[in-house]
């Protein structure tokens, strides 16, 4: 899948990491921002050839820089010409909203611009103003840092997941990928399989059975 549709297709992976911290002291757009960068830094380390989900590899990798930006104070470090384009980009945002009468969608911001959808989210979060954790409040405190969740077990798991599947028998790891890889019906796993509903079901709960043993140890 070509990386840009693969960021743009993927950006609610980021919403859903993000809204987990709502509230904890960084505005959502720098929490926004950071999760972005992780979703990048995964769509160009992905290797779909491995057979994982893409969603596996990308959440650690935007729970990471989330993480990040907590440990470094609640800002997001940018250059000055990105400053530069987010500031440009906010105008723009203003000035269609004006000659639209209404707030303009996110594709036609991105063709107004020359950049695409992911860019252009990633220009209107960077144009926000941020909070510090480590600034002080109306009472003279300071914030604490919050620990954020790595995702390693994630991969780890998906890693033993792997493993177990490339053990089976060939016809095994096939049923199974049709099922749950795929995401096709029983039904449909049937036919392409040349096999009954009835027979998929039992192999199914048999293979998993035993991969939930290997599993488990």
């Amino acid at each position: 899948m070509n990386r840009d549709r693969l960021i743009a297709e993927n950006l609610g992976l980021v919403h859903a990491c993000a809204n987990r911290f709502r509230g904890k002291g960084v505005e959502y757009d720098d929490l926004f921002s950071a999760g972005c960068l992780g979703l990048v830094k995964a769509a160009d380390g992905f290797r779909a050839e491995l057979g994982f989900a893409f969603s596996t590899y990308a959440v650690p990798a935007i729970l990471g820089e989330i993480k990040r930006l907590f440990r470094d104070g609640g800002s997001v470090k940018i250059s000055r010409a990105l400053k530069e384009r987010a500031r440009t980009a906010a105008r723009v945002r203003d000035e269609m909203t004006a000659s639209l009468g209404r707030e303009p969608r996110l594709c036609e911001l991105a063709e107004k611009m020359g950049v695409s959808e992911y860019e252009m989210t990633e220009l209107l979060g960077l144009s926000q103003p941020t909070v510090s954790l480590t600034a002080a409040d109306e009472d003279g405190e300071r914030q604490m840092d919050i620990p954020v969740e790595s995702g390693e077990d994630e991969i780890q798991n998906a890693l033993a997941l792997r493993e177990v599947l490339e053990t089976l028998p060939e016809a095994d790891r096939k049923l199974i990928e049709l099922r749950y890889f795929q995401g096709l019906t029983q039904v449909k796993t049937a036919e392409a399989l040349g096999l009954s509903q009835v027979q998929v079901s039992r192999r199914e709960r048999g293979i998993l059975l035993e991969m939930r043993k290997r599993l488990t140890g």
